[in-house]
């Protein structure tokens, strides 16, 4: 059974809203009072504070220019910025860091005096913010300050001591780029670190290289290589001459029909001679390359380190050489000069000898030229990151230089402005201390605040809070089942009564019937039950409801059952059994189906109640009055086999109540449950009627009672019990019992 869900708080109508309000009015008349109770408290204990009113006119702002333009200083009036400017000053005035400064001027001991004493800054200065107001007035250029306190004695001279740091404070916002600010000095500081940081690492990039001048060493390569080449070439072409002779020596020879032999042999052989003057040559060349480089690098640099280890293998081979020969100490050869017919011999002999020292020296100025080489491209490494570091160098000493002179041209024009402020007058000075009015404001916003609680806190838990059902309404707007009847619930002088007319109906046991009564305010007649009226409402609706559908057979099975024990189903039942037989068309059996395990035996003037199966083979056993008769069913099962039998049983006596002579059957059932047996027998009914106790049964719980019922395929109808009216008549927009 798919039920539409009851309204969201947005759908309230008229109706809704005067329901909650009359069914709440003591939490929303108490909230009230709780409020006005504070907000009369809250008045009566306010102390109004002393208070001071100064007025500024600002008739235009100085401002400084940017600092490519000097320290020159340009003007921009009020009328031109509107409220902008004056936000800017209120900003100002209410800054954090202007009422510390006026907490650290007067003292932050005498403002926290009748404070509860203190010495601290920052809680001082939260005071001085606090009672510090700053109003502007529509279209106006005034400033109107006003500065609250407790203290009488401060209110005036700290208002004095804020509108003297205001005129600073606005110098420093508007002139800041005509003033020497410590803002720009730790930027000079930072370029000047910046500074020395790019050359302590272009010295490092440059010593990383092994050079002392950096474009120096790279011109002395350069030069080097020059030379080294051109030694080169000398050298090749001196080879060339020689190897030129030696040939024409070598062709000059087998034409004198004589073969060169070797000059004879000096006590000194001419190699030995010829490499100990090479040596003694490379010797002098390598000494005076170490100085040149000395000249350039430093001790550690690779070159220098080179050449010096070059001149110890020269200087050793030659010592070697020359412990060899002893004689080559006191001796420098000089190749001598064959005469006779040895002579062209002793000349290609010379010749070949100068063309193997020629090629030696083009090798080793080849070797130096790769050496060269290398230092070369090491040096081209490094030139992208020191030519990076110099031209950096460069643009931050530009900088540095030119906030310097910035800083020169402003320390100039601060000495010639002064710190006067002309561009602001006061129209009134801080006025003598006097008290305030008192704040009514507040006072109303704690009774405001009160009635609204109420207010939310009756429909939080009408809408939210609060899942019973309590009105027809909520049926009607939750269930598919018609709504057959609301009883009001009885005032206890009634509801004693109606639990006396229900005991003449059926004989209740003590653990159940006894609580079942409902009760309501409705009208009685002397002598008669006040559900009496709503008992005999529920038949007529009951048979015109069973006109509506055509049913004529007889008997008329109606089952009534509920949610919970004390609903008023036992009640309700009773009614309904009497209201019928009182009509005198016919006979109205009522069986109570409530009884189980532990159940007490039922009595009925003075004799022991009979059950269905004795009353349908004798009548007069369950005969109580008029045309009505009560029975009990299985007083002697208990509830499992209850439970287990039932619905065969009923099966068995559905022929047998079809026999029978009854117009209606009224059956007490069980309240519904998972585990009853009210939803099985309910196929069997003609009618099942649901009592809902309002205000006491669950919303979802209904829904689920009538959903099992509807399973079984019977009719539900509904029967709210127990329900209030809280809604005064002229007002109330349901339709209700009277």
């Amino acid at each position: 059974m798919n039920n539409p869900p009851i309204p969201a708080a947005q759908n309230l109508d008229l109706g809704d809203i005067y329901y909650i309000l009359f069914r709440h009015k003591w939490k929303i008349i108490l909230c009230s009072l709780a409020g006005i109770g504070a907000a009369a408290a809250l008045y009566r204990t306010q102390n109004p504070p002393f208070q001071s009113e100064a007025k500024l006119l600002v008739r235009y702002i100085v401002q400084g220019t940017t600092p490519t333009r000097g320290p020159t200083e340009t003007t921009k009036s009020t009328d031109e910025g509107g409220r902008s400017i004056m936000n800017t000053e209120m900003q100002i005035l209410q800054s954090t860091d202007l009422a510390r400064d006026v907490a650290e001027a007067f003292g932050a001991e005498k403002i926290l005096a009748k404070l509860g004493g203190s010495k601290d800054i920052a809680l001082a200065a939260s005071y001085v913010r606090s009672g510090l107001g700053v109003y502007v007035p529509p279209s106006s250029t005034v400033l109107q300050l006003t500065f609250r306190h407790p203290d009488s004695d401060i209110v005036q001279p700290v208002l004095q001591t804020v509108v003297e740091r205001y005129l600073k404070r606005h110098l420093e916002a508007h002139r800041s780029n005509s003033m020497l600010s410590e803002q720009q000095t730790q930027e000079l500081e930072s370029l000047k670190l910046r500074l020395n940081q790019t050359e302590d690492e272009l010295r490092r990039a440059i010593n990383a290289v092994g050079v002392i001048s950096f474009d120096g060493a790279k011109e002395t390569i350069a030069n080097q290589m020059m030379a080294n080449r051109r030694e080169v070439l000398g050298y090749e072409t001196e080879v060339a001459g020689r190897v030129a002779v030696l040939e024409e020596l070598k062709k000059r020879l087998p034409a004198a029909g004589s073969t060169p032999t070797a000059p004879a042999e000096p006590e000194i052989p001419l190699a030995v001679l010829e490499e100990h003057r090479r040596l003694t040559l490379r010797v002098n060349s390598l000494h005076m390359l170490e100085q040149e480089l000395l000249s350039q690098y430093t001790p550690e640099n690779i070159r220098v380190k080179n050449a010096q280890i070059q001149l110890a293998e020269v200087e050793a081979t030659l010592q070697k050489l020359r412990q060899q020969h002893p004689r080559l100490v006191k001796f420098t050869p000089a190749p001598s000069s064959p005469v006779g017919p040895d002579l062209e011999a002793s000349e290609a002999y010379a010749a070949a000898t100068q063309v193997t020292a020629y090629r030696a020296k083009i090798k080793e100025l080849d070797s130096q030229y790769e050496r060269l080489k290398v230092e070369a491209a090491k040096l081209d490494r490094a030139e992208g990151n020191i030519t990076d570091l110099r031209r950096k160098k460069i643009l931050e000493e530009k900088q540095y230089e030119n906030l310097r002179a910035m800083m020169e041209a402003q320390r100039f024009s601060d000495a010639l402005a002064g710190t006067k402020v002309s561009n602001i007058s006061s129209i009134q000075n801080p006025s003598p201390p006097f008290r305030e009015a008192i704040n009514t404001k507040k006072a109303g916003l704690v009774a405001v605040a009160g009635v609204i609680a109420g207010f939310a806190w009756a429909f939080l838990v009408e809408l939210y809070l609060d899942r019973s059902v309590r009105r027809p309404s909520d049926l009607t707007r939750m269930l598919r089942a018609p709504l057959f009847l609301t009883i009001p619930k009885l005032k206890l002088a009634d509801e004693k009564l109606a639990l006396k007319e229900a005991e003449k109906a059926v004989p209740a046991d003590a653990s159940s019937s006894t609580s079942l009564v409902p009760a309501g305010p409705p009208k009685r007649r002397r002598g008669t039950s006040s559900l009496q009226p709503f008992h005999d409402t529920l038949r007529d609706r009951l048979i015109g409801y069973f006109e509506s559908r055509n049913l004529t057979h007889k008997p008329k099975l109606v089952a009534v059952t509920g949610l919970s024990e004390d609903s008023g189903v036992t009640t309700t039942a009773a009614g309904l059994a009497r209201s019928l037989s009182e009509t005198g068309e016919g006979n109205v059996l009522l069986v109570d189906m409530t009884v189980g395990e532990g159940a007490a035996k039922q009595f009925v003037k003075g004799r022991e109640a009979c059950g269905l199966d004795e009353l349908l083979e004798a009548r007069s056993q369950g005969h109580v009055g008029d045309n009505l008769y009560v029975v009990t069913e299985s007083t002697n099962s208990n509830s499992e086999r209850l439970s287990r039998n039932m619905p065969q049983r009923f099966a068995r006596l559905i022929p047998k109540l079809k026999a029978s002579d009854f117009d209606y059957i009224i059956f007490d059932m069980p309240t519904v449950s998972q585990l009853s047996i009210t939803p099985r027998l309910a196929g069997f009914m003609d009618m099942v009627l649901l009592v809902v106790e309002s205000e006491a049964n669950d919303r979802d719980v209904v829904q689920s009672a009538c959903s099992l019922l509807a399973e079984s395929k019977a009719h539900v109808g509904v029967v709210l019990n127990k329900t209030r009216n809280y809604v005064p008549g002229r007002l109330n927009q349901e339709l209700m019992s009277t």
